[in-house]
Order: C-alpha cells, then structure tokens, then sequence
C-alpha cells in the first residue's frame, strides 16, 4: 500500500495479526500534524514530545475499543488534547509557573528553546496565544493551522459548533487586542 487508506487502515487494526502494522501506519500518518497541534499548546519540543508519545500508547493500548464512529484523526485529536490538559493540568499543580506571570514564563521557555525557529512576529503571536484560556488557544490552534472544521471540533470537545465558533471569535478578538498593544 502505497498511499494512506483510513478504509484499509481500520481493516488492519481490526485484526490482530496485521493491527501492528495498522497502527505503524496511523503512526507515521498523523504523527507530524499531532506534533505540531501539541506544541502550539505546550510550546516546548521536549514537553511535545512526550505528550506525543503518551498520546500513541494510549491509542494503542486502546485500539480494540475505538469503534470507528468518528474518523481516526478526530479520536487520535480528543487523545491528545486530553492528554495536553492532563500534562497542563500537572504542570500547574506543581507550581512550576508563577502564579502571577505563567504567560511570561511560558514565553521565554520558547525564546530559549533551541528548536524555536521563529521570527518575532511568530514569538508574538505565541504570547497573544498565551493569554487565552485553554480551550479558546485549543479551538484558534485547531481552526486557525489545522483549518479544521467545526463539525470535527465538535465530535473532539464534545461541543456544539456554535460554542466552538463563539470560542474562536473570543480567541480572535483577545489576539486583534493584544496585537494593537504591541509596537
């Protein structure tokens, strides 16, 4: 198989002589766009990493109950995001951020972060992104670099597509307002 065939894909996941080699194939599939949705959250490639790795071991460890109802990448998407507010979630428990700047913290993280190649207008708007609540940074990262729509959105949050559009209106707003601050 040349070509990625999520018809086919699930046919070798649903046996288990050839679901190993199902799953290295939705491994390889959506391992760089899961990273990359991961990292707009975390920021740091160490953290993405992880949580990357976390979210594969848990679609494994899982595979026999996903039931094909929703399209792979959309459950493959509700594993990481759980997994990036779990990790957030921790993070914040053990008060490795100060409680009165995390933004800032987060930020020079990612100016120190040697595989952070980006200009400043991308460092700026990773600090605008910093300063949403996590499910508006979630619905802006997922909409705004995924271009994903909102249907799927809403099979991965559990929610209506109207609270998800309403969310990344909100997220677009703070981020027009954070932008007219800077100079």
């Amino acid at each position: 198989m040349t070509s990625y065939d999520e018809r086919e894909v699930l046919q070798l996941i649903q046996d288990e002589k050839t679901q190993r080699k199902g799953f290295e194939m939705i491994v390889a599939q959506y391992s760089e766009q899961l990273y990359w949705q991961i990292r707009r959250i975390v920021l740091s490639h160490e953290d993405a990493n992880d949580i990357l790795q976390n979210t594969f071991v848990k679609a494994w460890t899982s595979i026999d109950y996903f039931r094909a109802e929703a399209k792979l990448s959309t459950w493959l998407y509700r594993i990481a995001l759980n997994e990036c507010l779990t990790f957030l979630g921790r993070q914040r428990m053990a008060n490795t951020v100060p409680i009165d700047d995390p933004e800032a913290v987060a930020v020079r993280e990612l100016e120190s972060d040697p595989y952070f190649s980006g200009d400043r207008l991308q460092l700026l708007l990773q600090q605008a992104l910093m300063t949403l609540p996590e499910k508006q940074r979630m619905v802006f990262n997922l909409k705004y670099y995924q271009e994903m729509k909102y249907e799927e959105m809403s099979e991965i949050f559990g929610t209506s597509v109207g609270a998800l559009k309403a969310s990344y209106h909100h997220a677009v707003k703070k981020i027009e307002k954070f932008f007219e601050g800077v100079d």
